[in-house]
């Protein structure tokens, strides 16, 4: 067994993923088809429906096998991933249902940078990120991972203009796309970063259908540059759910 070193790029392909419990049925289907197995995320009772199940709002994976967890689902995820072999760390910060007490967690890592609104991040990330010297890039939007669509350790999708406005100047190279035509759930619309993950080295997944969103062959040329292609998990319009997390 081997865990992936970086938090959300492998560097092969994984057979292993954290995804949200409200995963549907052809998306199950079809990462089994890959060979790739799922571990469920539980709700998070403090904040809001739409995003309770979100893994990427109550934990984030650091390097090499330690998952940082909010404290609401620390028991969870340290019963289910701990004899797995993973360093389940319990945060300072209790995920809550309004904006911006539920953002603690919910920043991008790509190489050595990371990417939040760092008014908000949670004491023991900060401290990681301190102690291993990562460039910190610090942005107004607070649900950064749910935004940011990661490619590469240098490259990201977003549709957010203040975070495009920022990263472009640390010379991240970021595609600008579209607002919208992303579901989740009750509310208005979703963002790219919750309805997609890498599944290897070569792979950028999504939960439903990309060809299906306005910016298809601009996102298809953007992710063809970095040696990647795309796969859509199911056929259905593309759902927020979180972040396809890689696990082992």
């Amino acid at each position: 067994m081997e865990f992936i070193k970086s938090s959300f790029i492998p560097h092969k392909k994984i057979s292993l993923a954290l995804v949200d419990d409200r995963i549907t049925s052809e998306m199950i289907d079809n990462l089994k088809i890959l060979n790739i197995n799922i571990i469920k995320s539980t709700r998070c009772e403090n904040t809001y429906n739409a995003i309770s199940f979100h893994p990427d709002i109550s934990l984030i994976k650091l390097d090499n096998n330690n998952i940082l967890v909010s404290p609401n689902v620390y028991e969870y995820y340290n019963e289910i991933l701990s004899p797995l072999g993973f360093n389940i760390i319990k945060g300072s910060s209790t995920v809550e249902k309004k904006y911006p007490n539920n953002i603690q967690y919910n920043a991008a890592i790509l190489g050595n940078k990371v990417i939040h609104n760092f008014n908000f991040t949670d004491e023991k990330l900060l401290k990681y990120i301190d102690e291993n010297n990562f460039k910190k890039i610090h942005v107004k939007q607070g649900y950064c991972k749910c935004s940011i669509c990661i490619v590469d350790e240098n490259s990201i999708i977003t549709s957010d203009e203040g975070i495009y406005n920022e990263v472009i100047k640390h010379n991240i190279d970021c595609l600008l796309i579209e607002k919208g035509h992303i579901n989740l759930f009750e509310l208005n619309y979703g963002f790219i970063g919750g309805c997609s993950g890498l599944i290897s080295d070569k792979t950028l997944a999504f939960f439903g259908d990309i060809s299906a969103h306005p910016n298809y062959d601009d996102i298809k040329k953007f992710v063809k540059s970095k040696n990647k292609n795309i796969i859509c998990l199911s056929k259905e319009n593309l759902l927020d759910l979180g972040s396809l997390i890689p696990l082992i």
